[in-house]
């Protein structure tokens, strides 16, 4: 048996393991996903933007030790600048941000003011991206599977309330259906 000494807590936020990821990266890979970012993918998210009413929003896909958004919105349609923060762009490491909880958690995570949740409020979107508030959904296949992340998120805090969970949770749903299609052989529907 090996000792693993425990990650330093930082700003008091863990990454969670993954204990999927070996076998995510192999079902992304025969779906053909979360290498490339896709045109369907990023109108899906431009989407998702509008019905929330959120200025950003993302289809993401975790691969071992990061992220890869292959659908994203952004205010100016493409990676920005926030205000002098550094570009957002389609990779990130795994430590930031709040999909790596939800593919752990395996369920939606809803934080309308990342600030009221010290575990959340100490990761390194809220001082590099200005991140405040964080809606997301795991896309999970029908094999159980969790794929990844349907998320958006804002710079000020949001009332997402129970209609943003529901929506998240019906595009996520809907999505991991279409995804799952590609595999089929199928058009993307």
């Amino acid at each position: 048996m090996s000792y693993d000494p425990p990650r330093p807590a930082g700003r008091l936020l863990l990454t969670p393991d993954d204990e999927e990821a070996p076998a995510r990266t192999l079902r992304l890979r025969r779906l053909g996903l979360g290498e490339r970012a896709e045109p369907g993918l990023d109108a899906f998210a431009d989407r998702l933007a509008e019905v929330t009413g959120a200025p950003y929003a993302m289809v993401n896909f975790l691969y071992g030790e990061r992220q890869f958004f292959a659908g994203l919105h952004t205010p100016t349609g493409g990676p920005a600048a926030l205000g002098g923060k550094p570009e957002l762009g389609r990779r990130l490491a795994r430590e930031y941000g709040y999909c790596p909880h939800v593919v752990a958690r395996r369920k939606a995570l809803v934080l309308e003011d990342v600030r009221d949740y010290p575990r959340f409020a100490g990761n390194p979107v809220v001082e590099e991206y200005g991140i405040r508030s964080y809606l997301g959904a795991p896309l999970i296949d029908t094999a159980g599977m969790v794929l990844g992340t349907v998320s958006v998120a804002d710079l000020t805090p949001r009332p997402w309330g129970r209609a943003g969970l529901e929506t998240i949770k019906a595009t996520a749903a809907d999505l991991a259906g279409r995804l799952e299609h590609r595999e089929a052989g199928g058009p993307p529907r």
